[in-house]
């Protein structure tokens, strides 16, 4: 793999300016938000003064703690545009969830919250190691998604060429990628992995192809699939992250040159880590839930967002701005199974560390009797398809997870392909439990 370290040239100065000139820029642009949408937004007019406190009560940064948290359900009870703070005619695009759970969530930019968001992503894909000039295959999915159109705005405004492949299609994928040869893939790691699988069917070599940066976000992912995927195709794995309920995608970015957890950009989002039972701020270095608090969005800011994402704030280290650990999981996805808590990201560590399976998999959670119980579904690779090796790796794949997760589950070990793939955001857990 090559050396992606960039040129200091090419960094915005605030990426590598002092502690001192974030936290400044922070406060200002704090007060700016916290008054914008208690002036425009009733919501949030509402929420400031049932707990006593206004804009003008913002000294510190620490003083955020004294303000209200924002929930998705607060999204949804002001379906479709109760949280905007300008105009809709002001607003010049609108995004939204798919609503599984219920109501959609809407957001909404304005023209310079787009041109925000493009700058973003583009620093974000040079951070990756992506330059000016190079092609870049985007395949995250187009539409109300976030990811697809965000992705494409910012490989524009970083200057490279954008292939707008979106999701699905996975053989014509692999056939652009071979045709096309873009230096960059921005994509879901659940569906690089089809991807992988795809150029195996086609008898192409993976390593032969001009794949050297590969973005992946929109789930959590592990080192261990990093590392699989790095070493089947030959490049660098990065990770960005966002949510959109604070922008989309380019929230926080991996550094190509330490790959050591995504830099928040600071200068337009406020993290905060807290226990998500009591909503106490913790400090940094301390596992908790982690909070959002936009700083220049115009259309909706949001204010101290709960994302459900559980991490720890971390130092800066390739850039002055601190950064998240890998996100462990969720706490609306954490599976409470006889009193044990357990992330899917958890199975996926002890799957990719058996030897002779595939790296896809799929929970189940059913009943037996009145108690709940656990059924992991995976898959054997072609080339340990007997049945002596499919017993092996359902003996060892259950202990695993009973010794490192602490929970006795059983293990179905299918033939290649017996998993569901996904054509995006991968679906880890299915609950039958009624």
């Amino acid at each position: 793999m090559s050396n992606l370290t960039p040129d200091p040239s090419i960094l915005d100065p605030i990426e590598i300016a002092s502690r001192d000139e974030i936290s400044a820029l922070q406060l200002e642009r704090m007060r700016w938000s916290l008054k914008h949408a208690y002036d425009n937004v009733p919501m949030y007019k509402e929420r400031f003064d049932a707990a006593g406190v206004t804009p003008v009560d913002l000294h510190t940064l620490a003083d955020l703690a004294k303000f209200p948290f924002t929930h998705k359900d607060d999204l949804r009870a002001n379906y479709p545009f109760g949280m905007f703070a300008v105009p809709r005619e002001d607003i010049m695009r609108i995004h939204a969830s798919s609503g599984t759970t219920g109501k959609a969530t809407v957001v909404g930019y304005t023209a310079n919250d787009i041109s925000n968001w493009a700058d973003l992503v583009a620093r974000s894909l040079r951070a990756a190691g992506l330059r000016k000039g190079d092609l870049i295959h985007n395949a995250y999915g187009y539409g109300l998604f976030t990811g697809g159109l965000g992705a494409h705005y910012g490989i524009e405004r970083l200057g490279a060429t954008v292939i707008p492949m979106g999701g699905g299609q996975t053989d014509k994928q692999v056939g652009l990628i071979n045709d096309f040869k873009p230096r960059g893939i921005m994509v879901t790691p659940s569906y690089m992995l089809n991807i992988l699988e795809a150029f195996h069917k086609a008898g192409l070599d993976p390593r032969a192809s001009s794949l050297e940066v590969a973005v992946f976000g929109a789930e959590p992912w592990t080192e261990a699939m990093r590392k699989e995927i790095e070493d089947a195709f030959d490049l660098n794995a990065v990770d960005i992250y966002g949510l959109s309920e604070v922008m989309g995608p380019g929230v926080a970015n991996e550094c190509v040159e330490t790959k050591d957890g995504p830099v928040i950009w600071e200068d337009h989002f406020y993290p905060e880590i807290i226990d998500p039972v009591t909503g106490d701020v913790l400090p940094d270095g301390e596992e908790g839930e982690l909070v959002f608090t936009t700083l220049t969005k115009e259309g909706m800011p949001i204010i101290r967002y709960r994302t459900r994402d559980l991490t720890r704030l971390l130092p800066g280290t390739a850039r002055s701005m601190r950064r998240i650990a890998k996100i462990t999981g969720r706490s609306d996805d954490m599976i409470i199974l006889r009193g044990v808590n357990v992330f899917p990201t958890q199975v996926e560590e002890q799957v990719m560390a058996t030897g002779g399976l595939g790296p896809y998999f799929q929970i189940e959670l059913y009943k037996s009797g009145r108690m709940d119980a656990m059924r992991v579904l995976v898959e054997m690779l072609p080339d340990h398809n007997d049945e002596a090796s499919k017993d092996a790796a359902a003996r060892m794949l259950s202990k695993r997870i009973k010794d490192m997760v602490g929970v006795s589950t059983e293990v179905v070990v299918g033939d290649p392909g017996s998993v569901a793939r996904s054509q995006g955001k991968a679906v880890r857990v299915v609950d039958n439990r009624g």
